[in-house]
Parts: C-alpha cells; structure tokens; sequence
C-alpha cells in the first residue's frame, strides 16, 4: 500500500491543520504557504517574463487581508463583507492582470515587435490598486454614497424612522434610482463586488450584501438565510407580520430578496410571516462561505464549458469500462479545461478552506481541481488530508484514485528528471 491508514493520516496532520486554522492569533501568509496565492504567480509565469513586482504584492497582501478579516479571533459582528469581498476581488484582479501582462508579453515575443507594450501599472499596495477605476477605499465609499442617498430621500419625505418606511427609502434608491438589477445569468461581471457597484447589475447573493452593507450605515440590522438555492433577507423585527404586506402587487418581504418568494417553484414561495423566525440566520462568515461557493461554481463552470457534463468527482467513479470518458488517470485522457478559470476557482476554494477548514467534501473537491490543474503532488496531500475527516465510506472512495494519484505524481517527477521509461514500484 502506498498509503497510510486514514487514522495515521489524521494523527499526523490534524496538529498542522489545528495550528494553521484554529488557532486565536492570526495567521500570516508566506510563500511557504500551500495556500499562498504566490504559488499561483509561480504555477502560470513564462521563461525570460518579469513582471511588475505590484502583482505579487497585491496577491500577498490581499490573501492576508482576507485571513485576517474572517480570522477565528475576530467575533463575527465586527467582519465587514464587504471589506472582504472586496480584498477577493483584489487578489483575482491581480491575477487576471498579470495574465494580460504575460499574454501582452508573449505577442511582443512572437512578433519581435519592440513597439508592443503591456499595459502594467506599478502600484505602492493593494489600497493604491485600481478595480474597474476605482480603489478599495472608493467603493467602500460608493457604498457610505449609497447610504447618504437613502437619508436625503428619509429627509425630502419629511418622515420619522419606522421599519417600514425606512426600508421603502432603501428600495427606491437601489432599486429606482440606482437601478440595481438581479442578473438571471451569472457570469464574472456580476460575481465581484466593485463590478456590481459599477455596472449595477449583480448575482442575488452580491445584491442582498450590498442590501445588508446600506442598511448597517442606517443602524438598521438585516439577518438571512440559505432557504433552498435562494439566499434570503430581512430586517431583524419582532413584527414580521408588516414584511409581507402587500403593496402595489408587491410585499416588501418580496422586493428586498428579487421576487423570488413570488415563484411558485422557489422554496421560497411558501415562506409567511409564521416560518421566518424559524430560519436558521446566517453568520457573516456563513455569507462570504456562500459567496465563494457560488464563486467556486462560476469559475469551473467556465473551465469546463468545453466538457458538458464534467464534474469534479467524475475521476472517482468506478471504472468498469476502459473505454469510459473519464475512466483513465493519466495525463493524456486529462479534459481540456480554461487554465485560467481553472486557476481562479482553485482561489476561491484556497479561502473557502481557511473558512471551513474540516469541511471533508470542500477538501476534496480542492484536490480534485489540483488534479485536473495537473499539480499531482498537491492534490495527494489535499486528498490524503480529506480521507482523514471524510466518513468511512467516501474514505474508501478515494483511497484507490489516490494510490494511482500518487503513482502518477512519481512518474512525473521520474520523467521531470530525465529518466526514461517506467517508473517501477517494487
């Protein structure tokens, strides 16, 4: 057996994991780091390509940002998401602008044409980096912006400060005025805070965060809840009985979360003013989770366009047929995904595992994605680390893709090496 029992697995990792992620001091992120976003530089950089050192600041810095900010130190109620948000949209602006660079770099290469040159920006830190034109601290106050609208309209009516009124102020401003707009069609210009707050036209989970970050600025408390694929919000009130008051057609309850509780095939549909408070409410952290997750999914959505049906557990399949689709584990029988959004989604789940550490299922799906990124070596540990959280049968899943995993991971680096023919295990 190549490997090790899942309960040696365990013993000899969860010190690590316990230390890494659990632990109440915050953790800096270094180069070391199997999570360092300094990898990803290293994993797509091209020979004789330098390019500006902002990029590795602003992935560095961003990743930091982002671990402090939901660190197990801080209590939930201080976490800003959009702060948060924000400092993700900044580590994956930073990548995808060091590829235009390397691809920039790479057309002035092949056509040995001094006169082509790339568009790189050098920038101090993070807070100087611009996003859609704008700097971190700018949208942090498009939205203190947003917040002073809702006043003026509370003020030009010349009313007091009653729940109701107050959230009739804040639909009109972001849903009139502003004209913000639920995307029936998610794709990454309606997946980043800034690029929402510009193009004003986002996912439903963006616009109910941008909804809670207004009404915070208002002293206004609003809570949510996963109910279904639909993500819920309201404003925390011992009266929900006035939420679902229909007005014009329309209950509040309803405008606030996109209408979707007026579609019968909604989960949502059957929600009354009775079953709200049994909700369970999510946490701050519980809604940046959902918000990678939905980030995870948009992303290998994108990689795998090409392979309809590809799913990440696929490989894991038992292998009846040698002629099946996805039944080989080798280089050659590997699908043809979108390197980039493959890359982008492998992101999202490194932050999403610093959220939720022991989540087996996640861990597994991070391995399986450096697998089909062909980072062998990554996807063992990943793996191996999964099999000692994941129930005994999910265990025994795994355990034979990750011994022909590891094979595979030992070739490569056999052939790395120049070494031709087989690799022989004895």
């Amino acid at each position: 057996m190549l490997l090790v029992h899942q309960h040696q697995i365990a013993s000899s990792l969860m010190c690590g994991l316990i230390t890494r992620y659990v632990d109440h001091k915050p953790t800096k992120m270094t180069k070391k780091s199997s999570f360092s976003p300094v990898t990803t530089i290293s994993n797509v950089k091209a020979y004789d390509f330098s390019p500006s050192k902002s990029y590795h600041e602003v992935f560095i810095t961003a990743r930091e940002n982002f671990t402090q900010e939901i660190s197990f130190r801080s209590k939930d109620k201080d976490i800003s998401l959009a702060k948060t948000l924000l400092y993700i949209s900044a580590e994956d602006e930073a990548f995808m602008a060091y590829n235009r660079e390397m691809n920039a770099h790479s057309f002035q290469t092949e056509r040995n044409d001094t006169n082509v040159l790339s568009d790189s920006q050098d920038w101090d830190c993070i807070e100087a980096m611009p996003m859609a034109g704008k700097k971190i601290d700018d949208w942090l106050l498009e939205l203190d912006s947003i917040a002073k609208e809702v006043k003026a309209e509370l003020i030009s009516r010349d009313i007091g400060c009653h729940l109701v009124e107050v959230l009739e102020a804040v639909n009109k401003v972001l849903f009139e005025s502003i004209g913000f707009r639920r995307s029936l069609v998610v794709d990454s210009k309606c997946s980043y805070l800034h690029s929402v707050l510009c193009s004003k036209y986002g996912s439903a989970i963006l616009l109910s965060i941008i909804y809670i970050e207004i009404c915070q600025r208002l002293n206004l408390t609003i809570v949510g809840s996963r109910v279904g694929e639909d993500f819920l919000i309201w404003p925390k009130t011992g009266n929900p009985e006035e939420l679902f008051k229909v007005n014009s057609g329309h209950s509040l309850f309803g405008i606030v979360n996109g209408r979707c509780v007026e579609d019968p095939k909604s989960m949502a549909f059957d929600l009354t003013c009775n079953s709200l408070p049994g909700l369970e409410i999510a946490t701050n952290r519980d809604i940046i989770g959902i918000y990678l997750a939905n980030l995870i999914r948009l992303h290998w959505k994108r990689a795998s366009r090409m392979n309809h049906g590809l799913m990440l557990t696929s490989p894991l399949r038992p292998v009846h047929d040698d002629n099946e689709k996805w039944s080989k584990i080798n280089g050659s029988s590997m699908p043809l995904l979108r390197p980039q959004d493959l890359r982008l989604a492998i992101m999202a789940s490194e932050r999403l595992l610093i959220l939720q550490p022991h989540n087996w299922a996640l861990r597994r799906d991070h391995g399986m994605m450096l697998y089909y990124s062909r980072d062998y070596g990554k996807a063992v540990q990943e793996l191996s680390i999964c099999m000692a959280f994941a129930p005994e049968e999910e265990a025994e899943v795994l355990e034979p893709f990750v011994e022909k995993l590891h094979l595979l991971q030992l070739e490569s680096s056999w052939k790395s090496r120049g070494h031709i023919g087989q690799l022989m295990v004895p």
